[in-house]
């Protein structure tokens, strides 16, 4: 029988629930699973595991996708949204790029001898203050992303969003049915330590007060949160937003204050962090998981068809009290 990872696991389960809402067609959810799995006979193994009928899966010997490449560039490294409001956003929160009061740039860091990027957006004067690691959905790094970097940067934080696919050339020019496949392919371990290597870069910038850094992340990027958060002692404080636990024996490991965003209706997830939430609450982590109710998965993006901007501003402003409280 095939064994998926927990991330894999995660994602195949999530674009079937997109599939099985109507949100994603099938050729699109086939491709998705394809890429995440490697071959055309472990994605129709995977995809019957998750609940899929045999005729809603390829046949083995179909022919693997092809990754198109993407029309939204080149793929050369980060790409920064275009000057103005960001495409499809609904949240009277949304920081359109070019905001007065705040630099924006693309950068360039090492991590494991290699360079890779991301966008940091903070404000621009005043004296030094907190900074923010902000990761990525399993989308990379989207418009909608740099947004949130901007709505950090506007509430007074440095916010550095990485790429997680530059040594891949970057999200802008990939197929966005190969995105989650490569991140996959890449690796928790991987993800976390230019997570690390973001965290050092930033605490060598002038405009952040020394060991005030915290995280955040959404989907995808909520789990790669939660394993930073086992794993990078430095970490002030985090912000899950609806992301897969880590191993319960790795709570104690945890040293930031961690907060927890989690949705009414998102059972696939929320149902789980019950266990997580009993570990915790045996060790001495300063933590809180709380439930939004009436909404589901994603709740937070507003350029998705799942944003609720009540729960969402919640949210939002929940995490800043957070992160006030304790970075």
């Amino acid at each position: 029988m095939i064994q998926l990872g927990k991330f894999e696991k995660y994602l195949i389960e999530e674009f079937f629930d997109d599939y099985r809402a109507g949100a994603m067609s099938q050729r699109t959810f086939t491709r998705r699973v394809a890429f995440i799995t490697g071959s055309m006979a472990t994605a129709s193994a995977a995809m019957l595991l998750v609940g899929c009928t045999p005729d809603e899966v390829p046949r083995s010997t179909d022919p693997m996708p092809t990754p198109a490449r993407s029309s939204a560039g080149s793929g050369q490294g980060t790409r920064a949204s275009s000057a103005g409001a960001v495409p499809g956003a609904k949240s009277p929160l949304s920081v359109p790029e070019g905001a007065a009061g705040l630099t924006t740039a693309t950068v360039r860091l090492t991590a494991g001898g290699t360079d890779i990027s991301g966008y940091l957006a903070r404000p621009d004067h005043g004296p030094a203050g907190p900074a923010v690691l902000v990761c990525h959905e399993n989308r990379g790094l989207t418009p909608h992303i740099q947004d949130v970097a901007r709505r950090f940067a506007k509430a007074g934080y440095g916010a550095l969003a990485l790429d997680l696919l530059s040594r891949e050339g970057g999200t802008a020019g990939m197929d966005p049915d190969a995105i989650p496949g490569a991140l996959i392919q890449a690796g928790a371990r991987r993800h976390v330590s230019d997570f690390a290597a973001a965290f050092d870069y930033l605490s060598a910038q002038d405009f952040v007060d020394q060991g005030r850094i915290a995280m955040n992340g959404f989907c995808f990027g909520g789990g790669i949160t939660w394993q930073a958060a086992t794993a990078l002692p430095g970490l002030k404080a985090t912000s899950a937003f609806y992301g897969p636990a880590p191993d319960l024996d790795k709570a104690a490991a945890i040293k930031a204050a961690v907060f927890g965003v989690y949705a009414e209706l998102d059972q696939r997830i929320t149902g789980a962090m019950r266990a997580f939430r009993d570990a915790l609450a045996k060790t001495e982590v300063r933590h809180e998981l709380k439930v939004y109710p009436g909404v589901d998965h994603a709740f937070h993006n507003d350029t998705g068809e799942r944003y609720n901007q009540e729960q969402a501003t919640a949210a939002w402003n929940d995490t800043l009290a957070w992160f006030s409280k304790y970075v």
